[in-house]
């Protein structure tokens, strides 16, 4: 056969081959609250790892997709949920909504983010955790001093120049409020919320939010977390970083199979690769601590020692307490949040 025509055939069979198994991938839908500056990588790298599987994305704020995932409870739509606050997938296996599975390579995480049955029921991928943005150029204007620690942000000094979210919408909100009752105890928490509730000129509904605020200038303090810290500081925003003294509240990112699913091989594939080296290698592109031991490498403008600000976080008792928590945080404090889009 003529070298030309043989060339033709071979690219004909591999067009072929290559539209078929374009016409058998897995499809799967996975909801995720992942950071969307963040999502795009993710799906990148996971499609080059495998091309045989297609994933719809669903992508929300952790309130909102916790509780999309609760209303869906009878009729699930996800087929995988990656990148949800690890107290979120604590209610939905409460619910008996999650399908435990324990992922290839799972014992190279930190058992901090693995779920404790056996076989997990979710998988940690990252930490984020709770960090203060502050504005030096706007702070000297007013003539402030930075705070140093949680209690420092009630000095009336502050009042209407601090920005956190709101928990019922943010996992960044929920875990500062479930952080500080951990740390204070449930009265102190509370009346140190009373008090900072006078300084606070809104809640938002995003927990990197707050931090781009101050890193553009539009309030002096941010509560927020150590990732979008990072990117404000970097984005050349006049902030330092702060983790406060006491102790900085900490959620995990994490995955896990939904129940039912009719796609139970391909998101079992999904979860592996979750867990796997390069999967971690990618997280640390943008958070501090990942799950993966000893591969983490430092992030711009963030300590090397932020594990040692972590408190020793109870993620079972945030998860089971979060809807006594919320309920009494908004009778409270709602009247300040934004209105929702």
């Amino acid at each position: 056969m003529h070298k030309r025509k043989s060339f033709l055939v071979a690219a004909s069979v591999a067009s072929l081959l290559s539209s078929a198994a374009l016409a058998q991938q897995t499809e799967l839908t996975v909801y995720t609250a992942v950071e969307a500056v963040d999502l795009q990588r993710y799906a990148d790298t996971f499609q080059k790892a495998h091309p045989e599987i297609k994933i719809n994305w669903v992508r929300d704020s952790t309130g909102v997709m916790t509780a999309k995932l609760l209303a869906e409870k009878n009729n699930p739509v996800a087929d995988v949920v990656w990148g949800v606050a690890a107290t979120s997938l604590l209610l939905l296996k409460a619910e008996g909504m999650l399908e435990p599975y324990e992922p290839k390579g799972v014992e190279n995480l930190d058992p901090r983010f693995v779920d404790k049955d056996s076989p997990p029921s979710w998988t940690g991928m990252d930490a984020y955790v709770a960090a203060l943005c502050y504005n030096t150029v706007e702070g000297e204007k007013l003539g402030l001093t930075p705070p140093k620690s949680w209690k420092d942000l009630t000095k009336p000094e502050y009042k209407g120049h601090v920005v956190m979210p709101n928990p019922a919408s943010s996992g960044t909100g929920f875990l500062d409020v479930s952080g500080w009752i951990q740390m204070f105890g449930e009265d102190d928490a509370w009346t140190f919320m009373d008090a900072l509730h006078e300084n606070i000129a809104a809640y938002t509904h995003s927990g990197s939010k707050p931090c781009k605020m101050a890193g553009a200038g539009e309030t002096v303090i941010g509560v927020s977390f150590d990732f979008p810290a990072s990117n404000a500081k970097e984005a050349g925003g006049p902030i330092d970083i702060i983790f406060p003294s006491e102790g900085s509240g900490w959620e995990s990112e994490a995955t896990a199979i939904i129940a039912g699913t009719p796609n139970l091989e391909a998101a079992k594939t999904l979860v592996d690769w979750s867990v796997s080296k390069e999967a971690n290698e990618m997280y640390n592109g943008s958070f501090a601590v990942v799950a993966y031991k000893g591969i983490a490498k430092p992030v711009p403008h963030l300590p090397d020692d932020i594990p040692s600000k972590m408190i020793d976080n109870d993620l079972e008792w945030a998860a089971n307490n979060r809807m006594a928590i919320i309920e009494e945080w908004a009778k409270r404090y709602d009247s300040k949040s934004e209105p929702k889009n």
